[in-house]
């Protein structure tokens, strides 16, 4: 049996590709359609198909040439919670709508395995802290409505065709292959950790922190992270879990410790040894005060360890990438 992972040339799938590969998994499938990701950061030994999940003809024919998929990890959707404020359509459009055209093919085809990348942000403004999978679900922005549809859709379809599903809810994802082979690269950048370095480099002028009147303790975003290492590890476990027969269910995953903007600020500020020019800016649309997962599901169901759980630890990951690669990919030569 092999996997596809969908999306496999993005920041978290190219790191999901890696740990795939280096654990000895027999064939891995690639397909990403390079939108936002790129070739160079998947693993040489993956198959690599360039195309659009949504593309029906072309999905037939990656589960044509490869039988032996039985199951999906699915990264790629867009994932910019002001973007998907400004261009709501786009998000249903790329998103929801792409699950329902895989979902199609994999049903043809009798794929009855998927891992979804979902998120936090399918619970809005959570009723309580840290966040559990029996939270309510009520999202403010586009993005976690369009995620959560995409949720919706595969619990149907789970009742209508028995394939069965694992949404792995997660929000800030930090830190790089601790090589520095590969990490994030994202254009336009939007996230904090990845801006903050990229002021330490030199890249930037300074980073801009949007909003201090949060409720919370210095009144800056409070969000817990998690390594793209960390959570590779848990999309194998939930394939190894659907793999044995077990029901669809969520799982959150986190730290559980939550750390404000400006706690990130100046952990990064010790482990680079950089000053970091920091500037105050008025609140984005959509973004909750405070987002901190409970994974207590996560560690007694699936077994999930993260190895990565010290925030300095994760920082120096990705500052190992973003100063051996100060352009990101175009770097590789």
């Amino acid at each position: 049996m092999s996997i596809l992972v969908l999306g496999g040339a993005g920041y978290i799938g190219s790191h999901m590709v890696d740990r795939l590969v280096e654990k000895g998994e027999e064939k891995v499938v690639v397909v990403d359609s390079l939108v936002t990701g790129h070739r160079a950061a998947v693993h040489p030994d993956a198959i690599f198909y360039q195309g659009d999940l949504a593309d029906q003809d072309f999905m037939r024919n990656v589960f044509t040439e490869n039988p032996d998929i039985d199951a999906v990890i699915h990264f790629a959707a867009y994932s910019l919670v002001a973007e998907s404020m400004e261009k709501p359509l786009k998000y249903f459009d790329n998103n929801t709508a792409g699950m329902v055209k895989l979902l199609e093919v994999m049903n043809e085809f009798g794929v009855k395995y998927i891992v979804f990348s979902s998120t936090a942000a399918t619970y809005g403004l959570p009723d309580e802290i840290p966040i559990k999978e029996t939270t309510p679900q009520r999202p403010i922005n586009p993005y976690g409505e369009s995620k959560l549809m995409m949720e919706t859709i595969m619990k149907w379809s789970d009742q209508a065709y028995g394939i069965k599903f694992v949404p792995l809810r997660y929000f800030n994802v930090a830190g790089a292959k601790p090589d520095g082979s590969i990490g994030e690269d994202h254009g336009p950048e939007t996230h904090l950790l990845p801006i903050i370095l990229q002021v330490a480099q030199g890249v930037r002028e300074k980073i801009m922190i949007f909003g201090n009147d949060y409720n919370t303790p210095d009144g800056t975003n409070v969000r817990d992270y998690v390594h793209p290492f960390d959570l590779a590890d848990a999309h194998l476990l939930a394939v190894k879990y659907l793999r044995e027969g077990n029901p669809s269910t969520a799982f959150n995953l986190g730290s559980s410790t939550g750390f404000s903007n400006l706690q990130i600020l100046e952990a990064a500020r010790k482990v680079t040894g950089k000053e970091i020019p920091a500037e105050l800016a008025d609140r984005r649309p959509g973004d909750p005060d405070t987002l901190i997962a409970s994974s207590d599901k996560a560690r007694e169901v699936l077994g999930w360890k993260p190895q990565f759980d010290d925030i300095e630890k994760i920082i120096a990951s990705a500052w190992a990438w973003h100063s051996s690669h100060p352009n990101g990919y175009d770097d590789r030569g």
